[in-house]
């Protein structure tokens, strides 16, 4: 799970090396293909391969944390900060605030330093950020420095897929899936022993908290050796070159450039569902853990419980998209995850603490709607160039939808003082989702969209 645009980039079909559009490189007789500024191919030099292997799964791993083990401690870090409930609804709405912001400067980036150097920018930001916002000595400080290493998160968020497509072009689906896995193990870890961890400690939530600046720092390491590789750079081919990923808003060729997703139903209808269901998961990360303790819940446990709703993303990131791809219409996927949701719901309103276990498993299946709304996204254009901008469209604007719900659920917990109306809030976003949904998924393109304009 994850309401990360980065883990099933494989299921965006792009042109590949030897189709047309695409720069493949050129191999001569007797010696191995080397990698181009335009398109490079797989990392000459097994070292240089084992150093991105370990570097992409030790980034995977921080891409969370940050988030969820807040989730963990909230109530000893509002207490702590003599935070309200709508300054903590303010904390959980920064993550998708972050990641629409930065995560657009990525490729500009990444096209003028380089992926790796960028990436390794990106872990030193999570690390500083880790580091300094359980210190900072108040609310003010403690968002500036959660707002510094959701940046790192942002930035890093985004290229992952790209450095996987650069350098290992033909093994896309395994690279992914291997990052995909560690972003979600790093996501439950998180949540589960964030707090015996703090305990173990001696109590302190600052110390909790800070504590994972020491993954973050393991982070950075082997994207040292690759911030001077600049063969990883952004392709310097023209703009009517399709790019290589759909999370680089790259200039689209002609096919493409024409067409208005402002106007198009399928674009809209994508960009609600991502929002919504990004609105679900962050809502989930920050406050499930608090509504499990005001059950009667302890803390340990209720981080667990978290662990288990993220944990739900690992097995069913990979099922999810290839059943949606052998169907036209991925609308009847959309109803079972939204109705998953609903008896989630229905279940921590009526009985959080009798069925929590069942409630949080059933959470996690619904907040799977993530790599589905990335499935969809590379089944709604006939071209690669139209994944790239319905992808930045979808996402970008889903991201903006997504920031008040956390802040809303904030407000309704501190005017009411329980968790019933927060709880009914995000029942009643299901619905809207799973109207957006079922309109995304119909077997349309924005292309035929723009025909029937026309």
């Amino acid at each position: 799970m994850s309401d990360e645009p980065h883990t099933q980039i494989q299921q965006i079909q792009l042109p590949s090396p030897g189709t047309p559009g695409s720069k493949a490189p050129t191999k001569t007789p007797g010696r191995a293909p080397s990698a181009s500024a335009d398109f490079p191919g797989p990392v000459a030099g097994a070292w240089l391969t084992r150093l991105l292997v370990v570097g992409l799964v030790l980034a995977a791993l921080n891409l969370r944390p940050a988030i969820t083990s807040l989730g963990a401690l909230l109530e000893e870090v509002r207490d702590g900060l003599h935070m309200s409930g709508s300054v903590a609804g303010v904390l959980t709405s920064v993550p998708p605030f972050c990641f629409a912001l930065f995560g657009f400067a990525a490729p500009r980036l990444a096209r003028r330093f380089g992926p790796g150097a960028v990436v390794c920018a990106g872990m030193v930001a999570i690390t500083a950020g880790l580091l300094i916002r359980p210190f900072a000595g108040g609310t003010v400080g403690f968002l500036a420095a959660s707002a510094v290493a959701l940046m790192g998160i942002a930035v890093s968020n985004v290229l992952m897929p790209v450095i996987v497509k650069r350098y290992f072009p033909d093994r896309v689906g395994t690279m992914t899936g291997l990052y995909s896995m560690a972003l979600a193990l790093g996501t439950a870890v998180a949540a589960a022993v964030t707090v015996p961890m703090t305990e173990a400690l001696g109590g302190s939530w600052r110390t909790g908290l800070g504590v994972w600046a020491v993954l973050a720092v393991l982070g950075v390491l082997p994207w040292l050796g690759l911030v001077r590789d600049r063969g990883a750079a952004a392709p310097t081919s023209p703009p009517s070159s399709p790019s290589p990923s759909p999370e680089i808003p790259a200039s689209a060729p002609a096919p493409a450039s024409g067409l208005r997703l402002g106007r198009s139903r399928t674009a809209w209808a994508l960009a609600c569902f991502f929002g919504l269901q990004a609105t679900g998961a962050y809502i989930t990360m920050g406050w499930m853990p608090q509504i499990f303790r005001d059950a009667g819940i302890s803390a340990g446990t209720a981080g667990l419980l978290l662990a288990v709703t993220m944990v739900m993303g690992v097995p069913l990131a990979f099922v999810i998209p290839r059943t949606a791809a052998r169907m036209k219409n991925q609308g009847p996927i959309v109803i079972a995850l939204g109705l998953c949701g609903l008896s989630a719901y229905a279940g921590l309103y009526f009985a959080p603490a009798e069925g929590a276990w069942a409630w949080a498993v059933l959470l996690g299946i619904s907040n799977c709607s993530f790599p589905l709304a990335l499935t969809m996204i590379g089944m709604r254009s006939r071209t690669g160039a139209g994944v790239v901008r319905l992808s930045a469209f979808a996402q970008s604007t889903g991201y903006l939808i997504s920031i008040p719900g956390p802040l809303l659920v904030g407000v309704l917990y501190q005017h009411t003082g329980g968790s019933g109306l927060p709880i009914a809030l995000m029942a009643t976003l299901l619905l809207p989702q799973m109207v957006a949904g079922v309109v995304a998924g119909r077997d349309r393109t924005i292309e035929d969209e723009a025909r029937m304009r026309d």
